[in-house]
This record gives C-alpha cells, structure tokens and sequence, in this order.
C-alpha cells in the first residue's frame, strides 16, 4: 500500500505554479517538486495530483495489484474523482482518472491544508524557487 499526498501553490500575479508530492510506502518517503504549465490553482491541483499517480506507477513494483490512499487538501479535486466529472475541469479529471488505472484501488480522502503539510510545504518551496529564476 502506499499513499500518496499532493499539493499545488499558485502566484496569482506571475501566473507560476508549481506542486509538491509525498509518497510514503514501508515507512520510506519520497519527496518530490516540479514547476508546473498551469496558471490557475484549481488546474495546477488536477496537475499534480496527475503527476503524482505518473511518479507512482514508476515506483511500485505492480501497480495492478497496489492500493493507494489518495490524500488531497483540493475539494475540486476530491469532489470530481469522486463524480468523475468537473463542469468547467472534465479533461482534467479525465487525465487524472488515467493515471489512476493503473492501480488496483484508490481511495480518494480529503484532508485539511494542516494534515498535508509535506506536499504543502514541497510545493511551495517550488513556487519560491521557480520565482527566483524567473
């Protein structure tokens, strides 16, 4: 089982992105930042969360018989895997449910911006550091 924690931080006026996962599995963590494309935190959210189930997939050893528990501080996102429908985010849910499928189960929880303090903090030492090069 592993479980994987993703957060996306936005600068609103550069426009930057960027997001942060933690994946812990057998009391091994993996941290990880990237810049991000999107411009907005509701698809910068869906992008990370994408990326997140990418890394993973490379990391576990069979993902067809892997659970993973899903940790998210995004209602959108959490509301929409759920749905699997977003009115005005449908390609990327979609995109997400792709990289889900992989995966034998995943169970999807919303947590409080506290309790996803790792991705948090991930992420947000990226948007720091993408600020700086630009």
């Amino acid at each position: 089982m592993f479980s994987l924690y993703t957060d996306a931080a936005t600068q609103p006026q550069s426009g930057l992105s960027a997001g942060g996962i933690l994946i812990i599995h057998d009391h091994h963590q993996t941290q990880l930042s990237a810049p991000l494309t999107a411009t907005t935190n509701h698809t910068a959210e869906f992008e990370i969360a994408r990326l997140g189930f990418e890394k993973l997939a490379t990391l576990a050893t069979d993902p067809a018989h892997t659970t993973v528990l899903f940790y998210t501080d995004s209602q959108i996102v959490n509301d929409s895997v759920a749905k699997h429908y977003a009115k005005h985010y449908q390609q990327l849910v979609d995109d997400l449910l792709a990289a889900q499928a992989p995966f034998q189960l995943v169970l999807t929880q919303w947590v409080p911006e506290k309790q996803n303090r790792g991705a948090h903090t991930l992420a947000n030492q990226a948007l720091h550091s993408a600020e700086d090069v630009k």
